[in-house]
């Protein structure tokens, strides 16, 4: 009986010793890989914004949806229209009433949605992932995770329908 147990613990602790090693992340290779991430979305957003500029472009419309973890309201999706670069309306899509603007004052032109970004930059966001349409250089999906441990601080933008007026 003292046996088989005796067998048993014995594999139990030959086995914990062959067990992997279990070992932090390098934090050189981290470090190097966010800098690297880092300078290519600086590149991609001086290109876009660059490419936006040369569109002159100044009376536009999109909708934008802010999938935050904030109050419905805060979310849209809503319908913002600029005229001569200063936004003129921001309508709810549900309703079809104005929205609240403090809520989406930070993302009302296509200037400021590019601030955010070069924002994220400069705080050196955990993660940050921009899509920008081809054409006009504006983004359209701007996802944003400014501290891996922190819950519920990210940011996730859509922009679509983009008409210009």
């Amino acid at each position: 009986m003292r046996l088989p147990l005796i067998i048993g613990v014995g594999l139990l602790v030959s086995l914990s010793f062959n067990l992997p090693v279990l070992s932090q992340p390098n934090t050189t290779v981290q470090i190097a890989q966010a800098t690297l991430n880092n300078k290519l979305n600086l590149r991609l957003l001086k290109y876009n914004r660059s490419l936006w500029n040369s569109k002159n472009i100044f009376n536009y419309r999109y909708t934008l949806s802010n999938s935050c973890f904030c109050i419905p309201d805060a979310r849209g999706p809503v319908i913002i229209e600029v005229r001569n670069g200063q936004t003129v309306s921001i309508t709810s899509v549900a309703t079809g009433q104005p929205a609240d603007p403090q809520f989406f004052q930070r993302y009302n032109t296509v200037p400021k949605l590019f601030d955010v970004i070069q924002d994220a930059i400069a705080r050196r966001a955990d993660s940050l992932n921009v899509s920008y349409n081809h054409r006009l250089g504006y983004p359209t999906q701007i996802n944003i995770d400014y501290e891996s441990q922190i819950a519920d601080e990210e940011l996730f933008l859509t922009i679509e329908n983009f008409q210009k007026l």
